[in-house]
Parts: structure tokens; C-alpha cells; sequence
């Protein structure tokens, strides 16, 4: 079984780019469960982000946060 497929760029680039989808999307849905308000311009920018660990910031402060707002601030 050759599984050099999953070693090369390509596949890492595809898998990281699945990552950042299913990240924003978590995110989204994390406020949306939580009742918060996401503005258009909000989720464009979360949809948008091609940060991981950025998003993984995101995803954290989801858990605290009172408005979408919350996400955004750099403390």
C-alpha cells in the first residue's frame, strides 16, 4: 500500500485547509448555541481567517464570551 500520497505537501495543504473550515465553523456554532449575536462582518471574519492558531484562540475565548465582540480582543 503506497501511502506516500498522505505524506506529500498537497495532502498537508488540503488537510489544513479542512482544519481552518471546521474550526470557523465550530466557532459559529459554538455562538450560535450559545445565544450569541454574530453581525455579518463578524462571520466573515471568521469565516475568512486563515490562522489556526488564531482560530483555535477564537474557539477558546467562545466558552467566556458575552458578545462576538469578546473573540476579537487582544489581551
Amino acid at each position: 500500500m503506497n501511502l506516500s500520497f498522505y505524506k506529500s505537501p498537497i495532502f498537508q495543504e488540503i488537510r489544513d485547509e479542512t482544519l481552518v473550515k471546521t474550526r470557523a465553523q465550530d466557532i459559529l456554532v459554538l455562538l450560535e448555541a450559545r445565544g450569541i449575536d454574530i453581525p455579518d462582518d463578524a462571520r466573515e471574519r471568521i469565516t475568512t481567517c486563515d490562522d489556526p492558531d488564531l482560530l483555535r484562540l477564537w474557539i477558546t475565548r467562545t466558552l467566556t464570551a458575552v458578545t462576538v465582540n469578546d473573540l476579537f480582543t487582544d489581551e
